[in-house]
């Protein structure tokens, strides 16, 4: 994108109700960052009551990020993932289960929201495409699906306990 074309787009964005705060600057990075980053699909801004940034990452889920103009930069814990997304790996040798990893480092909540029932529990069916957790990295809200459907054999990580990149949150049995 050339630099005019560019400020023509920060124009633009300045004119959607809650996103006030978007500058040149702003725009200018996410467009970089695009660029640099193929597992970044696409960066969606919106506005009013659906104020936030939504970000796709490439072959896999969006992470939506509630109303803060200000998080628009944080698409950083895309950087590191795997272009397209690694394939789910075996949990061991004959065990025959497969692993949901984390895709980001940050944190890890069960459950939408405190008190709520968690997404998934050990014995829940899952099928693809459901989420199954969100991780929380720089503010935003990334709600991680299951890219295979089967039955949840192990839970390994507590609600609001730090995770790293790749680290198996869940051991899934896509036979159960």
């Amino acid at each position: 994108m050339k630099p005019d074309e560019m400020k023509e787009l920060a124009q633009l964005i300045q004119k959607v109700p809650g996103l006030k705060g978007i500058d040149f600057k702003e725009v200018k990075r996410l467009t970089e960052l695009l660029r640099e980053s193929p597992e970044i699909g696409s960066i969606e801004l919106k506005g009013l009551f659906g104020t936030g940034v939504v970000i796709t990452r490439a072959g896999l889920q969006a992470a939506v990020a509630p109303a803060a103009p200000q998080a628009v930069p944080a698409a950083a814990p895309f950087a590191g993932a795997p272009a397209g997304g690694e394939p789910p790996r075996p949990a061991g040798p004959g065990s025959g289960l497969k692993e949901i990893r984390s895709p980001m480092v940050g944190t890890f909540y069960s459950a939408p929201e405190p008190g709520a029932d968690p997404y998934v529990k050990v014995g829940a069916r899952i099928s693809s495409g459901q989420t199954v957790c969100i991780i929380e990295a720089m503010k935003i809200m990334n709600e991680i699906e299951a890219e295979f459907g089967g039955v949840i054999r192990e839970v390994n990580v507590e609600d609001a306990q730090p995770v790293e990149f790749g680290q198996v949150l869940f051991r899934v049995d896509p036979n159960g």
